[in-house]
């Protein structure tokens, strides 16, 4: 039984996640960024440095998939999408989609509490040039399977963040005996599709551009339109 596989809740599993060493080129590139590549503006602040455990409601109906840690973002704050223009943009939808209960995440410890949404990643580690190579994200792929065990009996609906977190999950579906509608279904923003769980349960899957600078600040990602996927979670 693997590590992941073992946990018995969503706070074991979170310490787990936090000390795995398993994808040794993370391994290097997360503690080189904390110790000797940190930003300019951050070179006087201590770096996590390690993997990027889920953050939010341990018994949510809500899960936010997305890709990886940010090296100067959660490899520094040691929270998801906490410390860097992304989680600029997903906390404040969040806080407006009535989940958050501040439109900020600036530091672990700066009071921001989740109702009802856990946030994860495909790949736990932050990547070089946020690229996870295909054999890393396949080693952290049991991470995401056990969430979604631990979350699947009352989970309602899926927010995707990108591609990678739109194939990680339905990756993770499939390994998990979830039935899973075929041909696969595609990734785009705003797109939906549902699964449903070995339980019988029904699950909603909604894709959502990524909150990367790239697409926000060439406005292929506008707040319109990440606050009309947010709603959909709750429908």
């Amino acid at each position: 039984m693997t590590l992941a596989a073992s946990a018995t809740d969503v706070p074991e599993l979170d310490a787990r996640v936090s000390v795995c060493r398993a994808c040794p080129r993370l391994v290097r590139w997360r503690e080189d960024v904390a110790t000797t590549g940190r930003r300019a503006s951050f070179a006087d602040q201590p770096y996590w440095g390690r993997p990027g455990p889920g953050f939010g409601d341990p018994d949510a109906e809500v899960l936010v998939v997305g890709l990886a840690p940010a090296a100067n973002g959660t490899n520094r704050t040691g929270r998801m999408f906490t410390g860097d223009r992304s989680g600029d943009w997903l906390y404040a939808a969040l806080h407006r989609g009535g989940y958050a209960n501040q439109p900020q995440s600036w530091a672990a410890g700066d009071g921001l509490v989740l109702t009802n949404l856990r946030i994860v990643a495909a790949v736990r580690c932050a990547p070089p040039d946020n690229k996870p190579t295909t054999a890393e994200k396949a080693t952290c792929a049991p991470w995401l399977d056990r969430d979604l065990a631990l979350a699947a009996p009352r989970l309602r609906s899926v927010l995707a963040l990108g591609a990678i977190g739109w194939d990680a999950f339905l990756g993770s579906a499939r390994r998990s005996g979830w039935v899973v509608p075929k041909p696969k279904p595609k990734f785009g923003h705003g797109s939906e599709t549902v699964l449903t769980t070995p339980a019988g349960r029904e699950v909603r899957l909604v894709g959502s551009y990524h909150v990367s600078q790239q697409n926000t600040f060439t406005g292929k990602l506008t707040e319109p339109m990440l606050d009309a996927v947010v709603n959909r979670l709750g429908e």
